[in-house]
């Protein structure tokens, strides 16, 4: 070797040596990081449950409440959008049971209104576009939208589709918990019994409409079939509000890798749920097994028993509210005693929910992977009870190396864009009419 040669590698071999390297970033820094990634992008969560009874002038959600969402939580966790839950539970399929069912859905419709108008105009405000979220959120307020769990309430008049849009509806489930009158429920697996092989005639027809309207048609809640043929027949993307990753943890709730393949391929966006059951089987059975235990001993003190939610759902109103309360009562009480335990089970946690993100990322597509917590509906893990810690959903994120570009389309932007899809579509639908 020529001796220049032999030179000029010697110094290049002692140049780079005394380069310094790149080193990971202490705690310190990775949590400055993510605060402020969490600032600049818009955090949107599709699934907060409400109760009307939080919505009135002396309690409602500018006080704090022991509910998981409030507006103090929201500002306290950076928490900037939250779709609030119009739910209505699966009673009979009757013409009384239909009336029930709108009434319920028009009161929380109203609470919803009422907080965004009266309560607390000042601090947060209705959205039913992506610009209007983006225009509010750059003024400092928080954002509500409106979601509907079960189409039960539309009964048998589709002009009821069209009264919820107008009202400020943005996306619907046909189905919750039991078959409606527009498609099967995923909870038909159960005993494998099903009412309409899918979805019903008028069902098909609630899809066009929702079509129509630029309504997202959310398939969280029905069945593997009436989801096919959802697809089959919807000229825009879908949403699943809150569900997550079969493969991870086999609940009907959760989608399997051909669900998600037809999701991919239609455009749509899985917004992955922090509900305990939902995300780790094993850890959520060990520790549930110890605190189920605890459960009933205080309810029991309470002169309650513990019942399971199907049970609850069978009460008539007027004790079903008796049982909340006490309920609600009995875990405030939990909650404290075990947090002063340290032999219990561990909890199923934020890197739990993160998982099933990697997963769906890694099935569909970072586009179409999305957030919910289903909040004040059974949702909340360690580390995300509820919305004041939501800031750790985005350090976990930046603990694993997703990007800011990549952790705002997870927040807020994925599903902004299929809602824009779906208003597009829409647009085009009454233009061709």
């Amino acid at each position: 070797m020529k001796p220049s040669i032999l030179l000029f590698i010697s110094c290049l071999f002692i140049f780079s040596c005394n380069q310094p390297k790149e080193t990971a970033m202490t705690e310190d820094q990775l949590i400055a990081k993510a605060k402020d990634i969490h600032e600049r992008v818009i955090t949107l969560d599709t699934h907060c449950d409400i109760n009307v009874k939080n919505f009135t002038d002396s309690i409602n959600y500018t006080q704090e409440l022991e509910t998981q969402v409030t507006l103090p939580k929201m500002k306290a966790g950076g928490l900037d959008v939250a779709w609030f839950i119009v739910y209505t539970g699966q009673d009979s399929l009757t013409d009384q049971g239909f009336e029930v069912a709108y009434e319920n859905a028009i009161a929380k419709f109203t609470a919803i209104n009422d907080l965004v108008t009266t309560y607390a105009p000042n601090d947060i405000e209705l959205a039913t576009t992506s610009e209007e979220v983006r225009s509010i959120h750059a003024k400092g307020k928080k954002v509500a939208m409106i979601g509907i769990e079960n189409g039960y309430p539309v009964g048998m008049d589709i002009t009821n589709v069209k009264k919820f849009y107008d009202i400020g509806g943005r996306y619907m489930s046909l189905s919750h918990n039991g078959h409606s009158q527009l498609c099967d429920s995923n909870t038909g697996e159960e005993d494998d019994v099903w009412l309409h092989n899918g979805l019903s005639e008028l069902g098909k027809e609630v899809v066009a409409e929702m079509n129509r309207l630029g309504m997202m048609i959310d398939v969280s809640h029905p069945s593997k079939e009436s989801m096919r043929q959802m697809i089959e027949l919807t000229k825009a993307p879908i949403i699943a509000s809150h569900s997550s990753a079969r493969a991870l943890c086999d609940h009907s709730r959760n989608l399997d890798d051909e669900q998600l393949q037809w999701m991919k391929e239609n455009g749509g966006v899985v917004q992955t749920v922090a509900f305990r059951s939902y995300l780790n089987t094993e850890k959520y059975e060990a520790r549930n097994k110890v605190v189920k235990g605890m459960q009933e001993k205080v309810m029991d003190s309470l002169g309650m028993m513990l019942l399971s939610w199907s049970e609850v759902r069978k009460l008539e109103p007027e004790y079903r509210d008796s049982y909340y309360a006490a309920y609600e009562e009995m875990s405030r009480i939990v909650k404290a005693k075990t947090k002063t335990m340290t032999d219990l089970p561990p909890e199923v946690d934020v890197a739990d929910f993160v998982d099933h993100i990697d997963y769906l990322v890694e099935k569909m597509g970072l586009e179409h992977v999305g957030i919910s917590s289903d909040f004040d509906g059974g949702g909340g893990i360690e580390g995300w009870g509820d919305a004041s810690e939501t800031f750790n959903v985005t350090l976990e994120l930046v603990r694993r190396g997703y990007t800011e570009a990549e952790i705002e389309k997870l927040w807020s932007g994925n599903l902004l864009r299929v809602l824009d899809e779906v208003q597009a579509v829409a647009a085009e639908l009454q233009k061709g009419s």
